[in-house]
């Protein structure tokens, strides 16, 4: 039984002995991961930064705080019979979702469907909706007419870079050998953080797992990846799941602090907000965001009667 293996069996059963859990934690711990198992409009090239402070949406460059909850958000959280067990690391955590994600594909449809819910209610929900052929829409994104469905210029981004259905799809599967792709991967300089122009794949593999339509096997991959990071810490079990904290590479004074429910292996909360359009916010609230395969495009204005 490989160490993703044993994590899912820690999942499964109801009451696991501390022998096991003790063991599964070991394991984890010496595992390597080389194997598979709002201010201005945000249609420009470079990458848009943008705070929330309540209602207001202005160009920032700071992290604060955000929530992204993509697919199903549950409020079980982590199992309780793994926690009261042990205290599982950032690490372990992160395993977990990794052998979540592999075991649920994603549903198919015709436009891939991002709606993001800020926690101030004066805001707008945003959505967009993005077709295999790399058509964008979206509605009440920074710029956009109140409630109104417009075509948007730039579709998905990766790394500062456009980046297909199928390029996501052919993604390496391997952590080690996605993350050398990630650091590999050329993008338009002005449209990357300092992060990703130096070839830290921290915020790209955070963009796979979140918005992006990934696909299971690839984002098992990313999960896996992050759990390797250095310094990753688990901070606790709070409201829909584990609290970690990764190291900000692009300030090493702040973290990235998210909130993982490794049984459905979603984001719940980040304070970091990463677009599919290569766009990147932060707010001293909270937004959540929730992602799935629609076939239907809402009316733009010019198909209205």
């Amino acid at each position: 039984m490989n160490d993703l293996e044993e994590v899912a069996s820690l999942l499964a059963k109801p009451e696991p002995s501390e022998k096991v859990v003790a063991r599964s934690r070991s394991r984890l711990q010496h595992r390597t991961l080389g194997h598979r198992t709002l201010g201005q409009r945000m249609r420009s090239r470079g990458r848009v930064r943008w705070f929330v402070p309540g209602v207001a949406l202005v160009a920032a460059g700071a992290a604060a705080a955000v929530v992204i909850a993509t697919g199903a958000v549950t409020n079980a959280g982590a199992p309780a019979h793994v926690i009261a067990a042990a205290p599982v690391s950032g690490k372990e955590v992160l395993l977990m979702a990794a052998v979540s994600a592999e075991r649920t594909p994603q549903s198919s449809g015709t436009y891939w469907h991002v709606t993001a819910k800020w926690s101030n209610s004066e805001i707008p929900p945003m959505e967009s909706w993005t077709s295999r052929d790399g058509k964008r829409w979206t509605r009440n994104e920074p710029g956009d007419t109140p409630d109104t469905v417009v075509p948007d210029s730039i579709s998905l981004r990766l790394k500062g870079a456009d980046v297909s259905f199928d390029d996501l799809e052919k993604l390496p599967t391997d952590p080690e050998a996605l993350k050398a792709w990630i650091v590999q991967r050329k993008g338009d300089p002005d449209d990357m953080s300092t992060s990703e122009a130096q070839g830290d794949p921290t915020l790209s593999l955070l963009a796979l797992i979140t918005e992006l339509p990934t696909p299971a096997e690839v984002r098992s991959a990313a999960f896996q990846a992050l759990a390797a990071t250095p310094g990753v810490e688990n901070t606790g079990a709070v409201e829909g799941g584990q609290a970690l904290r990764i190291p900000d590479p692009d300030d090493p004074d702040n973290w990235i602090q998210m909130v993982v429910d490794p049984e459905t292996a979603r984001v719940v909360r980040a304070n970091l907000f990463l677009a599919g359009n290569g766009n990147s916010g932060h707010t001293d609230g909270y937004i959540s965001v929730t992602t799935d395969w629609t076939d239907e495009l809402p009316a733009t204005p010019k198909d209205r009667p």
